[in-house]
């Protein structure tokens, strides 16, 4: 009997196995969820962090917020990412997650052995080192720690990371020197992409990092790189990015190139590589971006550069160039960058730079550029255009000036050194710096300027403009930094210049013509570090209420109308941070400011730590790079009996000048508190008494003026112990004694001590053996003139008793001795003995 199935059977039969392949298959496709284990890790590494949104940059949020305990699957969970098939954390991308906190070897993170991709860029990892414990990430391929405030040396246990092509530990504070760069290349031959930016690496290049065949990128900008660069690494075949910038000890030359290499970027600013540009670099159809400025090459710019019309970033600015056309750079119409300082152009403005329609950023400093500067400019990259530098050149002017500069989106203008003429030019709202100073412009200050209200750094200094400063300037120190008038032709008051919330932090009227008193409102100026208003006609007393301002170091009111006394201080926490002051040139009165030299604490540190000028810096975003500006603080100060002009203030220089005042009284012990003051002018004041010992204190001492005063007495021979002493002048006191021998003393010249009639010794001709009144207090001009009477009466007697005899001799001295003339003879006596004793 056979057996049969029904049609109806079949149909029912396939239907079934369709559905259950079906099931099967979505079955299949269902992602399993995280392990327990992995998740519980990942939760406590959250843990380990507080957020700080401080910690990374302004469009940073908490990636690790979502993740929540009730949460079944961690591979849903922000920056997480799964294996599809057993479900382990492969992935973990928590850049810019505002994680903030130390990590260490005991991190769950560590328990993530199945990692092959791991991401901490811009957060703050709190200087903490690069764990050991890496090394149990056996699986990485790619580990990025950029921007992420690490610290102290990379561990050796990074090197057991075989399989690791992707590695970026760009600006943070770490070093790469054992192990080496050598080593991290001998353990990576498969390495693609290498980011070591600000790492301390200090070593030659390997030349075995042109075996690297593999590489795509090789970033290595200020490391501290030295000796010659193997030029084989241009030719490496799959070599997109190379950067070495900021390397200053680094050389190399740049060798001829593969047609068929994939080049987009070479950057190699400010390194030491010389000789000529190939011309071969002209075949490198992909690259885009050129920077070779600050080296020392030399010959001629290949013309074969107008080949590349992908162009968007060239820079040529200070090597030794031949002076050759450069009329193919207008054939590069994508061209968002171009910087062509320092090449010796001496032209007017390039007429090729019209075609360029897309620059965002554009630099012609230090071209001997001249002429005035042409309407055409005015159509040029309007909407793009955000940084212009024409500065160091010889322009006379705009062909024709527009009430406000085309450019909409400009944040950076520097036309500082030229010879500009006629009005201010006004920027649009956009801008961010604008420097204008040195040159010849003339008027007024528009108030136009006050509606830039993004502007951080101004300097209209060393012009000839007028008038008065616009009362609305108060508007903009919300958003200033840097604020300098200096030397114009300014009058009139003082504005209210700062406002609650002010961020100014450097202000410099000088060498105007302002009036009035300084303003009250400078108290709201909190992060003010430097004021500087000397050189004007401010009439006020001393303005003891500056001292609430906790950030102010440097203070200059030179050459004014001040007068009274500078009084007490009214609490001991007042001016907590000055250590520049220069009163010299005005009015005050009073004693010395005992009571301020107590709690001027800065000025009592030797070696303050800190950047080596002060400064402001500011910043902004341009093509994705920070655009850093740095505007010096200047001051004018006398030292070593000269007025200098200090282009930028060493952050370590402490110096006090109240000379030409009216100081009356002693100079106080308490002043070799001041321990770290280097330069300290008294000259020119009433001051009266003796030189103070406690001026031995005073180790980092280089110039002390205290001459043209009422100092009377010896000089101190512990001033001899001033090792750092380069200029000494006593000169017009009333000083006595021999002149102390020993170190400095012995370079000083006669005219450091002149015009102290009681002085002896070298470098004077007076021989203190042979002088007679060394000790003799000063004298009036009639005590003088009845002394000397004295003196011909006594000599006459002399001759007389030469003739007589004892007898004789003793009446006269009897006659001499009266009540008239004791105190001299009393004087005469002592001295003697004291030139005998000696």
């Amino acid at each position: 009997m056979g057996f049969s199935i029904s049609p109806f059977m079949l149909l029912r039969f396939l239907a079934l196995l369709s559905l259950y392949n079906l099931m099967f298959a979505s079955s299949s496709f269902v992602q399993p969820l995280c392990h327990d284990d992995e998740s519980f890790a990942l939760l406590q590494f959250k843990e380990s962090f507080i957020i700080d949104h401080s910690a990374s940059s302004e469009t940073a949020y908490p990636k690790v917020s979502s993740w929540k305990l009730e949460s079944d699957d961690c591979c849903s969970w922000d920056g997480v990412g799964c294996d599809k098939d057993t479900g382990h954390v492969i992935s973990l991308d928590l850049s810019s997650s505002c994680l903030y906190g130390s990590i260490n070897s005991s991190s769950s993170l560590f328990h993530l052995v199945n990692l092959q991709r791991l991401i901490l860029s811009d957060n703050d990892f709190n200087n903490s080192r690069i764990p050991v414990g890496i090394r149990q990430l056996s699986n990485l391929t790619y580990l990025d720690l950029s921007y992420s405030a690490f610290a102290g040396q990379i561990p050796a246990e990074i090197l057991q990371l075989s399989k690791l092509v992707y590695l970026d530990l760009e600006v943070n504070s770490l070093k790469l020197q054992n192990p080496g760069l050598q080593s991290l290349v001998e353990k990576f031959p498969n390495m693609e992409e290498l980011y070591l930016t600000q790492v301390d690496i200090s070593s030659t290049v390997p030349n075995n990092m042109a075996n690297l065949t593999s590489l795509t990128s090789l970033i290595l900008r200020k490391c501290g790189l030295h000796g010659e660069f193997p030029a084989g690494i241009f030719q490496l075949p799959n070599l997109e990015f190379l950067s070495v910038r900021y390397n200053a000890d680094l050389t190399g030359y740049v060798p001829e190139f593969n047609r068929s290499s994939p080049l987009k970027s070479l950057m190699l600013a400010d390194t030491s590589f010389y000789g000529e540009l190939p011309d071969s670099i002209g075949d490198l159809k992909l690259l885009n971006e050129i920077d070779v400025s600050d080296c020392n090459f030399s010959g001629p710019v290949p013309s074969s550069l107008g080949n590349l019309t992908e162009l968007i970033y060239l820079d040529l600015s200070s090597n030794n160039f031949n002076r050759c056309t450069l009329d193919w750079i207008g054939k590069q119409t994508k061209l968002n960058e171009l910087g062509l300082a320092n090449l010796k152009l001496n032209s007017s403005i390039p007429f090729f730079i019209r075609n360029l329609t897309q620059l965002v950023d554009l630099r012609l400093s230090n071209n001997g550029l001249h002429g005035s500067i042409p309407n055409w400019m005015w159509n040029l990259s309007k909407k793009s255009l955000q940084n212009l530098d024409l500065s160091n050149n010889f322009l006379t002017g705009f062909h024709q000036l527009p009430v406000i500069l085309p450019w909409t989106n400009l944040l950076g203008l520097d036309l500082r050194n030229n010879k500009l003429q006629g009005s201010l030019p006004i920027p649009s709202p956009s801008i961010i710096t604008y420097s204008v100073s040195n040159n010849t412009l003339t008027g007024e200050i528009p108030k136009m300027i006050c509606n830039l209200s993004s502007l951080d750094a101004l300097d209209l200094s060393y012009n000839n403009l007028s008038g008065m400063l616009p009362d609305c300037l108060g508007n903009l120190s919300f958003s200033l930094s840097f604020l300098n008038l200096k030397r114009n032709n300014f009058n009139g008051k003082i504005p209210q210049i700062c406002k609650k919330g002010s961020r100014l932090q450097m202000i410099d009227f000088s060498q105007n013509q302002l009036q009035g008193q300084i303003p009250r409102s400078l108290v709201n100026c909190t992060m003010l570090e430097t004021l500087i208003l000397g050189n004007n006609q401010i009439n006020d007393s001393f303005p003891y209420w500056l001292g609430v301002l906790p950030e102010l170091g440097v203070l200059i009111l030179r050459h004014n109308q001040l007068q009274g006394a500078i009084g007490k201080p009214k609490s001991n926490f007042v001016f907590p941070n000055l250590h520049i002051v220069d009163f010299s040139y005005n009015s005050i009165t009073g004693k010395l400011p005992l009571e301020y030299f107590r709690i001027w604490k800065a000025m009592q540190i030797i070696g303050k730590n800190g950047p080596m000028y002060m400064q402001a810096n500011m910043s902004f975003d341009l093509l994705g790079y920070m655009w850093n500006s740095n505007y010096a603080y200047s001051m004018t100060f006398t030292n070593r009996g000269i007025e200098i002009a200090y282009e930028r203030i060493p952050y370590i220089f402490i110096a006090m000048d109240l000379s030409s005042n009216k100081f009356e009284g002693e100079i106080p012990e308490l002043i070799g508190n001041l321990k770290g003051i280097q330069v300290l002018n008294l000259s020119n004041n009433l001051l009266t008494g003796s030189i103070p010992s406690s001026l031995e204190k005073l180790t980092a001492l280089e110039v002390l003026d205290l001459s043209q005063n009422k100092l009377s007495g010896e000089i101190p021979p512990q001033l001899t112990q001033l090792t750092f002493l380069a200029f000494f002048n006593i000169s017009n006191n009333h000083l006595i004694g021999p002149i102390p021998h020993g170190n400095q003393f012995d370079t000083f010249q006669d005219k450091s001590f002149g015009g102290n009639p009681g002085l002896c010794g070298s470098p004077l001709t007076i021989k203190c053996g042979n002088f007679k009144g060394s000790l003799l207090p000063p004298l009036t001009f009639e005590e003088i003139d009845q002394d000397s009477k004295l003196l011909y009466e006594f000599s006459w007697k002399v001759v007389v008793i030469g003739y007589g005899c004892g007898f004789i001799i003793g009446v006269l001295i009897g006659q001499i001795v009266n009540a008239r003339k004791y105190n001299w003879f009393i004087y005469l006596h002592f001295a003697i003995q004291h030139q005998i004793g000696r």
